[in-house]
């Protein structure tokens, strides 16, 4: 029998060899399938395809994609011994695949109206706005700007802080693309902030800097503006090495009405974008009961997990 393998030539061939791999451990997250039943189970999340979960149809709601997910291998490398490998590190890695292919767009997550009481009642222009400032290739898009604007309520204070440079009656600053404005004053019963504007400071026109400024904020048109639900998903655990549902992060998933540039009404279905200053959102396939738009965060502009303030 011997020699006839031999004849063969089967023994001169090599064994079989097995090497076996550490197993790829995240901070933030469970891999336990026993674990992720009873979340889902349980209602914890919204289902497999929940985008907080370590699913692959979880990920692909979140925003997440092929190429970033490629980079983070390529990062991380192959290791035999087991480690835990930090979930900003794939963060990061989604962060910078996005910046990549994601057009930029205005969108305002905590609104209160701005009125330009100098602006003529009823005039409208349009305002040339580059898609990705990295790529003049893609070219520019119009964007509507009008007297009564959405801006963050973030951007505007009555009693500012040391280094606070956006709005307080007062101070000026520059709307992103347009012009110079200057807070006048705050109508608490209305919730509208109230400013004027200086009309030669148009952004890309010989006046444009003529007035020096330090703050810069962006803004949605309120006759323009349409309004979506926006979720802004987070980590789903607490704790960097999680036990359980006891670890479950509260403030994993927030959901909010949000005023957004019209272009933004054409999203094609899990196109990403980034939301100017806030970070990369994705146009989600599940609606919401009403029918509105509904965009879910992949990621935010930086890491800020666990920063006094943030959330």
């Amino acid at each position: 029998m011997l020699a006839r393998l031999a004849d063969d030539g089967l023994l001169a061939r090599p064994l079989p060899q097995q090497i076996e791999f550490a197993r790829l451990n995240l901070t933030y997250v469970v891999l336990s399938k026993r674990k992720l039943i009873q979340l889902v189970e349980d209602g914890h999340v919204d289902g497999w395809d929940d985008p907080r979960m370590p699913t692959l149809a979880g990920a692909r709601r979140r925003g997440y994609t092929p190429e970033g997910f490629r980079l983070f291998a390529d990062r991380i490398g192959v290791s035999k011994a087991d480690s835990w490998i930090e979930y900003s590190v794939l963060e990061d890695c989604m962060r910078e695949h996005l910046n990549d292919i994601a057009p930029r767009r205005m969108a305002v997550l905590d609104p209160v109206r701005l009125v330009i009481e100098n602006y003529p009642e009823g005039r409208e222009e349009l305002c040339d706005v580059p898609n990705h400032p990295q790529k003049p290739d893609w070219g520019k898009r119009q964007v509507p700007f009008s007297r009564e604007l959405w801006i963050e309520r973030e951007d505007f204070t009555e009693t500012p802080p040391k280094g606070y440079f956006r709005l307080f009656p007062g101070n000026k600053v520059r709307l992103r693309y347009v012009f110079v404005v200057e807070c006048t004053g705050y109508d608490k019963i209305a919730d509208t902030v109230r400013c004027t504007y200086a009309a030669d400071t148009k952004s890309g026109t010989p006046g444009a800097e003529t007035v020096k400024v330090k703050g810069n904020i962006h803004w949605v048109s309120a006759k323009h503006a349409c309004a979506a639900e926006v979720r802004l998903y987070d980590r789903l655990f607490k704790v960097a090495h999680p036990a359980g549902i006891e670890d479950l992060n509260p403030g994993s998933k927030k959901v909010i009405t949000a005023q957004l540039e019209p272009a933004l009404a054409q999203a094609r279905v899990e196109e990403p974008i980034q939301f100017e200053r806030h970070g990369y959102f994705i146009a989600d396939r599940v609606a919401p009961a009403s029918g509105a738009l509904a965009f879910n965060r992949a990621v935010t502009l930086r890491d800020s997990w666990g920063k006094p303030g943030t959330a």
